[in-house]
């Protein structure tokens, strides 16, 4: 081993740097070479930024910039003038992008003008009138949200108004039905009262212009005298009082009438940064609520006029929280908690597991802003999200809880996905990674989130208890790219020093993705260009290896510098170590998805082995019983018996399709192909049993697939066959 290689392998072994072999990566503003055509994401078109639409509770209440831009093209730009309009309307959108990227928070309506008013300035008077139409076939409008530390909460949180907005509807709905029924109820009683019968009270129902009309007093008497006497129970009255005095106070709902009403009861919030104070919450709720579904149910009763006070009402006065399905808290709003793994202490996990474990309408977003940190045991090692990625997994086995795990670069692409999670009935946990550790290696929180994904360090995935009972209906992966291989391969292309291009496959690991963050750069030594040996492989290749001895071979991935200059870096056997680490937590979500699960695997390979066994024993018994056929054939005759006189085989012309029946394996071939053209004898051997059945490719086939060549398909019967000059040469190796 020359004295580069082992300076290379004592840096992979130890992480130590001799300073004349190797040169540290710090300053040198490196970052995976993947990265280089993602340096200014403002000049690029992507998912990013988006608008959050309001009032929608569809796949629409989140729409990428982009595709609101390219919907107006499809518009607009059309005919001599559409290349025009095209260019000025994706400048306005770059200049959209830029404002978002710098922080500027407004709704798109006031970004697009404020990016009109910029660029107008120095253009002609079509430029104007071009944004003038493209924003004119943009029929939505909403906050802006790019992709940075808030993006998860902000869009967690439109999602969640949109959503308990339609509840609030249907409240609304039903809570007016039910009120306006029971005061029908209670004016009919009063309408039959003494007093709704009464003179005065029937006069100032008729109305002033026919006052002198009628003799109010005699229409009293009458009516005491023509309607039913039966009273009105108390007890009923009260109950039904009561009804609407409970409908009056909810405070799940702001009341249709709050700005009428200055009295009105304040509604609750239901947005919380604490699981313990959202558990409280709910709890401390929790008698009103049963009081208001307590009421809903006797009012249904009371307007269908099933109502029996001595049947229900010992029923009802016992009625608490057991009697709450999941069905009655789907009614009201859903609890929304944003909280951060930074800040998660001891207690507030044990209470994000408390609401996980429960069955209450609680959804938690856990964002996660660093999943690279130090490893609980100390000293240099990592932790790549193991500890937060341990929660999401902890919850899936819960089996109730709607889960989904996401990157914030991902969260458009799974807004469908969100929406379920927020509308489902339960708990839900929504795992995010924001990307915001990007910002200590002057990263774009999207790119850092992005790569966080696509190296497997954090995966997306969803998982979903009300799609189905098995794992296929409710585990979803297929949002991960190439979600059957161990890392993502893309192609790389690069100009050599003999400014020749050059390409070539590059995975991206979690070493990769550890590598665009300054902080571990002590973890990596750049390897001088002169020093570039044989000895230097991917890091994928790397991993395949089982090390058994001192190592002739050193992990490394390919970087670029500040300007797009290629250089080769090493890595330390700890990261190395990592990256196996989530190479395995990697497969056992592969096998939660159903690619390449063991079980599937080995039943397959079981069948497999089966099967070749029975052939095997086939086709020695055929050999065997053809080796007899044969041993009787040559046996010499008897000397007091005539030798029988030999059968010979009947010469076929070269024209005419036969099977060689007794050579036949019984393999199944052909009668696959067609059995109606193919059968089987006595013995279970193959012969033409009908060659109109059929067609001359289909012959051809049986002859080509046969695994002992005994079909000859001779020559075509129909001459009007499609493709018999290349069927005929085909068939050669078999006439």
């Amino acid at each position: 081993m020359d004295a580069d290689t082992q300076a290379q392998v004592a840096f992979f072994l130890t992480g130590r740097r001799p300073s004349e072999c190797l040169a540290a990566v710090d300053g040198l503003d490196l970052r995976p070479a993947l990265f280089a055509g993602y340096r200014e994401l403002t000049r690029l078109r992507y998912d990013f930024p988006l608008v959050l639409v309001g009032g929608r509770a569809d796949g629409l209440f989140a729409q990428s910039l982009s595709g609101l831009v390219d919907g107006a093209l499809e518009t607009v730009a059309q005919g001599g003038e559409g290349e025009r309009i095209r260019k000025h309307v994706l400048r306005l959108e770059l200049e959209i992008r830029a404002l978002a990227a710098a922080g500027v928070v407004k709704p798109f309506s006031a970004l697009w003008d404020e990016a009109a008013s910029r660029l107008t300035k120095t253009a002609d008077k079509s430029f104007a009138e071009d944004l003038r139409r493209a924003r004119a076939a943009i029929k939505f409008d909403g906050e802006v949200a790019d992709c940075d530390t808030a993006l998860p909460s902000r869009l967690l949180r439109h999602g969640w108004a949109a959503v308990q907005k339609q509840k609030a509807e249907a409240f609304h709905k039903d809570i007016g039905r039910l009120a306006l029924k029971l005061s029908d109820i209670l004016k009919a009683d009063y309408e039959r009262s003494d007093a709704g019968r009464s003179a005065k009270r029937l006069k100032a129902a008729v109305g002033a212009s026919f006052g002198d009309t009628f003799d109010f007093d005699a229409m009293s008497r009458m009516l005491g005298k023509a309607l039913p006497q039966d009273a009105f129970p108390p007890s009923r009255r009260k109950r039904i009082c009561d009804l609407l005095d409970v409908f009056g106070r909810q405070q799940f709902f702001p009341a249709l009438d709050a700005g009428t009403k200055p009295t009105a009861a304040k509604p609750y919030s239901f947005l919380f940064e604490s699981c313990a104070e959202a558990l409280q919450a709910f709890r401390d709720r929790m008698p009103m609520l049963i009081e208001l579904v307590k009421a809903i149910t006797v009012a249904e009763l009371e307007i269908d006029g099933q109502y029996v006070e001595s049947k229900h009402d010992a029923l009802f006065e016992q009625f608490g929280a057991n009697g709450l399905g999941q069905q009655d808290l789907a009614r009201f709003p859903d609890y929304l908690v944003c909280v951060n793994a930074g800040q998660l202490q001891a207690v507030e996990q044990a209470r994000l597991m408390e609401i996980l474990s429960s069955s209450f309408p609680i959804k938690v977003l856990f964002q996660i802003d660093d999943i690279l940190e130090a490893a609980p045991t100390g000293g240099s090692n990592l932790d790549t999200g193991v500890r937060t990625r341990q929660i999401a997994n902890m919850a899936i086995g819960l089996n109730t809880v709607y889960v989904l795990q996401s990157s914030s670069s991902n969260l458009f692409r799974f807004r469908e996905r969100v929406l379920r999670g927020l509308a489902y009935r339960g708990p839900a946990l929504f795992s995010v990674f924001s990307g915001a550790s990007a910002k200590a290696s002057g990263l774009p929180p999207y790119l850092m989130a992005a790569a966080a994904m696509e190296s497997r360090a954090f995966p997306a995935f969803s998982y979903d208890p009300s799609a189905g009972a098995d794992w296929a209906s409710r585990f979803f992966l297929e949002a991960n790219s190439q979600p059957d291989l161990d890392w993502p391969v893309q192609s790389f292309a690069y100009e050599n020093e003999e400014h020749q291009r050059v390409s070539e496959d590059i995975a991206f690991t979690l070493v990769d993705f550890i590598a665009g963050d300054r902080r571990y750069a002590a973890h990596f030594a750049s390897v001088p260009r002169a020093k570039w040996n044989g000895s230097l492989i991917p890091v994928d290749e790397s991993l395949t290896r089982e090390r058994k001895s001192l190592p002739d071979k050193v992990p490394s991935l390919l970087m670029v510098d500040e300007g797009n200059v290629l250089h080769k870096v090493i890595v330390d056997e700890k990261l190395i170590g990592e990256a196996r680490r989530c190479r395995e937590m990697w497969h056992s979500l592969q096998e939660l998805g159903g690619i390449h699960n063991s079980h599937a695997e080995k039943l397959l390979a079981r069948e497999r082995s089966a099967w070749e066994e029975r052939m095997r024993q086939e086709v020695e018994a055929h050999a065997a019983q053809a080796a007899v056929v044969s041993a009787a054939s040559a046996a010499p005759a008897a000397p007091e018996a005539a030798s029988p006189p030999v059968e010979q085989e009947p010469e076929r012309s070269a024209d005419e399709a036969y099977i060689e029946t007794p050579r036949c394996s019984t393999c199944d071939e052909c009668t696959q192909v067609n059995k109606k053209m193919f059968a089987y004898d006595k013995n279970k051997q193959a012969y033409i049993a009908d060659i109109n059945a059929g067609t001359y490719a289909q012959l051809v086939e049986a002859a080509e697939n046969c695994q002992v060549a005994v079909i000859h398909p001779g020559k075509p019967r129909n001459p009007n066959e499609p493709g018999l000059e290349e069927l005929l040469k085909r068939a050669e190796p078999f006439l």
